[in-house]
């Protein structure tokens, strides 16, 4: 049967890593788990408890297609408290994980063709995400001079969109709120379509990371339950969008998922409470502890060439003195250290062969059992 050119996406690195990590696991190994971005906790107490509570109370089926009333309500309380943002809750849109809120705003903004900027090293779905719906990525590589992030001088008149990430993955750097104003001054003299991934707001550690809503309306913002939030596998989301954009996404909502999953709705109104919000800032702490073990380890073996890791859980590091070839090193830290780590492939076509993305999202004693072993292997390299 006959396959569409634009089904030809690369494919996500870190899962092969993953697929590779379980079948070691699966023959008797100890494998610490540095190289997926997701919390070793589940989702906070307050939201199972929520939800089983809901569940008694009769059948979860459809909501209407921007979600539940209260949790958009929820959400748009939730930017008073970060950011001192009034919002108006008609603008927060529930989505399918963060990835169908992707779909919607790609969908919305862009038509076949469009050339859409992603600053370079990123996370590798937006790249592919664009491919498979026919429009066209445009990496715009960044340095450490700018920490990693886009800035205006970055653009160009042919680009349609441009999107930026705040903690950004892989390099957990952020953007402060000149850099962010400038962007979307910049979009909107271009007319650019200005897109922010926010999905790591709540794990910052240098400073409160900044929306892109305190500097602009004229934005998508993206962001979801999946990492501060500790509900990877709940598949839900959220987008804010300007008000004259709400049914624009409506209709595509309507039609492309219906609804996202009503008992991750329930479970997120428990999360956003004040007893699942404190379990969640604890988890935080224990990020903060296990992020300075892993840039003191890696310190510690002069490994020091990494991103500054404002939020989110990872180091970016750079072991271009060390290969050509980061996905042969990661396999070679698999098989001999027994730590599964990402290589830079998967975020940066280019230069990605000189990086590694290592997670510091597990246990602190998984983490410092990781850095140990890494230390170790790096060591007996030479």
């Amino acid at each position: 049967m006959r396959v569409s050119r634009r089904s030809a996406v690369d494919p996500f690195i870190v899962m092969d890593v993953m697929e590779a990590a379980r079948a070691a696991e699966e023959a008797g190994r100890s494998i610490i788990h540095m190289e997926v971005g997701q919390p070793g906790t589940g989702a906070p107490a307050a939201a199972r408890a929520r939800l089983a509570a809901e569940m008694e109370k009769g059948p979860l089926g459809y909501t209407v297609a921007l979600g539940r009333p209260d949790l958009r309500a929820a959400i748009a309380a939730l930017y008073g408290e970060w950011y001192g943002i009034d919002l108006d809750p008609a603008r927060v849109i529930l989505t399918s994980g963060a990835s169908g809120g992707f779909l919607l705003t790609f969908s919305a903004l862009f038509d076949a063709g469009d050339r859409v900027g992603l600053g370079e090293p990123c996370y590798p779905s937006y790249r592919q995400i664009l491919t498979a719906m026919s429009l066209t990525p445009v990496g715009l590589q960044t340095d450490l001079d700018t920490r990693y992030q886009p800035t205006p001088d970055h653009l160009s008149d042919d680009l349609a969109g441009l999107i930026v990430a705040s903690p950004a993955n892989p390099t957990g750097t952020m953007l402060g709120k000149p850099e962010l104003a400038a962007l979307a001054d910049a979009c909107a003299g271009r007319d650019i379509a200005l897109i922010s991934d926010e999905i790591y707001h709540g794990l910052q550690y240098d400073g409160p990371a900044v929306s892109a809503l305190e500097v602009t309306d004229d934005v998508y913002v993206i962001n979801s339950f999946s990492k501060y939030f500790s509900m990877t596998g709940w598949r839900l989301g959220w987008m804010v969008v300007p008000p004259d954009h709400v049914r624009v996404v409506e209709r595509l909502a309507q039609n492309m998922f219906i609804c996202p999953a009503h008992a991750s709705q329930v479970a997120a109104l428990g999360a956003l409470s004040p007893e699942g919000r404190a379990e969640l800032d604890a988890h935080r702490e224990v990020y903060a502890r296990n992020r300075r073990i892993l840039i003191d380890g890696l310190a510690a073996a002069c490994l020091t060439r990494v991103a500054p890791a404002d939020g989110a859980f990872y180091l970016y590091l750079d072991v271009s003195h060390l290969t050509g070839d980061s996905l042969a090193l990661s396999a070679e830290i698999l098989d001999k250290a027994g730590v599964a780590v990402t290589p830079g492939l998967d975020f940066d076509k280019s230069r990605g062969a000189g990086f590694l993305r290592l997670s510091y999202a597990r246990s602190t004693p998984e983490i410092e059992e990781g850095v140990a072993r890494l230390a170790a292997f790096f060591a007996a390299r030479g």
